[in-house]
């Protein structure tokens, strides 16, 4: 069995938590190395199974990565996640799907590529503060939070971006600043462990490079029951999704889940990398 962990130019080798799957995978008679979805050279059919690990500039290349995944598909190689799921994934249009099955998302306008971008028109009457970024993202590339008074500057600036992407505005929720996201890991649809990220003071951005603070959470049995239901959305085997929301009077706001890249917080939770390796044994079988 050979496996490919899909990753990224920038991190040809992995990130360091996730080269801890290669030593850990090997224990089972497995070989497994980490491979640069973009890289022409490779040929994908050596590989049994292919990872989504580290690839974490899908989004900054948004037709070649479309076009891989179709490649991929034709060859017919089994992935973790499923294409069907990656290519969803990809594209956070999904969270009106999981909006009209009753989840409860952060309020949210899903705004299609337009060339006349007009959020004067289209943002609720009761925000005060808003963020904008598009829908095919990652990392908060090209996100901004805005006041609402700023709206015209910020209409401007997003204009020519509207005019190629989808974009999603949503409002900005405080608790983001004061209580932080929360990621609910979960490793073949069970849940392994949970995070809590804060953005430094004064920032948005939760994302370690910006300043944002980590910290192992052990959260209640209803929010881990609400992070469930949503991970039970799904009707395809999931090695890993991350859902990541805001609780707001114990009740989970889903931002995303996300199925493609996320780190997965292993050094957070102990034996989290070895419940990822069973999950992988028992999904390639």
């Amino acid at each position: 069995m050979k496996i490919a962990l899909l990753t990224c130019e920038r991190l040809p080798d992995l990130t360091a938590n996730d080269q801890l799957l290669i030593p850990e995978l090997a224990k089972h008679n497995i070989i497994s190395q980490a491979a640069i979805w973009s890289d022409k050279t490779i040929n994908w059919s050596d590989f049994n199974c292919l990872i989504f690990r580290n690839t974490w500039d899908y989004y900054e290349k948004e037709t070649e990565f479309n076009t891989w995944l179709d490649h991929i598909e034709k060859l017919g190689i089994k992935t973790l996640n499923a294409l069907e799921i990656v290519k969803q994934n990809k594209h956070k249009f999904y969270l009106r799907n999981f909006q009209q099955q009753g989840i409860p998302i952060l309020p949210t306008v899903f705004i299609e590529k337009t060339n006349d971008l007009n959020l004067i028109q289209i943002i609720p009457a009761h925000w005060t503060k808003a963020v904008i970024k598009p829908a095919f993202s990652a990392g908060s590339y090209l996100t901004e939070v805005f006041e609402v008074s700023d709206i015209e500057k910020i209409n401007a600036t997003y204009q020519p971006i509207a005019a190629d992407k989808d974009l999603l505005l949503q409002q900005f929720m405080p608790e983001i600043e004061t209580e932080g996201e929360t990621s609910f890991v979960f490793f073949n649809k069970k849940f392994s462990h949970a995070v809590n990220k804060k953005p430094a003071k004064g920032d948005f951005r939760i994302q370690v490079q910006f300043g944002g603070q980590y910290t192992a959470v052990e959260p209640n049995a209803s929010l881990i029951e609400q992070a469930q239901k949503i991970v039970n959305t799904f009707s395809n085997a999931l090695l890993y999704a991350r859902v990541d929301g805001i609780i707001i009077n114990n009740q989970l706001q889903l931002m995303e889940i996300e199925c493609i890249e996320p780190d997965l917080y292993f050094h957070y939770s102990e034996g989290a990398l070895k419940r990822f390796v069973d999950s992988i044994l028992e999904l390639i079988k």
